[in-house]
């Protein structure tokens, strides 16, 4: 992979940023709980300011986010911890309209790593071709964890990037309100 010619590292500029805001910040006392109860997961896509376009101020929620806002394993454990420990009981899902993970295949992308570094990345990369499926997916498989002790307030949607609007996924009806013993 070649590195831009418009590219100069940001840390410096950004430490200058930080020394700014520092100046007039004001969160010190934001309690550790989020005060909606909210957990949010979305897409890291720099497209996306999942404060602003929910109108959400600082302290409001946990927000995770990862590449395509797909619930991994990690995703699940900081939701988990989210719940248990600092009092969320509501779940949002933000997928979003072209995404970078529709345009790539796994198997691909992963045999260039394996070609290039001589091994295979044991990670998934979950690519999708629909963001609705997906984010419909990710709320079944979140049905699915059993150590999630909230999950009647889980919603998902998709974020249209074409004019800023979010679309609700209806979750599949075969994953809604499953009971310890469907879990397995």
């Amino acid at each position: 992979m070649t590195v831009p010619s418009d590219f100069s590292p940001n840390a410096d500029e950004l430490l200058g940023n930080n020394r700014e805001y520092a100046r007039h910040y004001r969160d010190q006392d934001l309690e550790l709980r989020p005060k909606r109860h909210l957990a949010i997961v979305a897409c890291m896509d720099s497209r996306m300011d999942i404060f602003q376009m929910l109108g959400l101020a600082h302290g409001d929620a946990h927000v995770i986010r990862n590449a395509g806002g797909v619930v991994t394993d990690d995703v699940v454990r900081s939701l988990v911890l989210s719940q248990r420990l600092l009092g969320t009981r509501e779940i949002i899902l933000i997928h979003h309209t072209d995404c970078g993970l529709q345009k790539v295949s796994e198997d691909a992308f992963k045999a260039e790593l394996e070609a290039e570094y001589g091994i295979k990345p044991r990670w998934s990369l979950e690519c999708f071709s629909d963001p609705y499926s997906d984010v419909r997916q990710s709320m079944s498989r979140l049905q699915r964890v059993p150590y999630l002790t909230a999950k009647q307030n889980i919603r998902g949607f998709v974020y249209e990037l074409a004019d800023g609007l979010l679309h609700e996924v209806e979750p599949d009806p075969r994953h809604l309100n499953l009971s310890p013993s469907d879990l397995g």
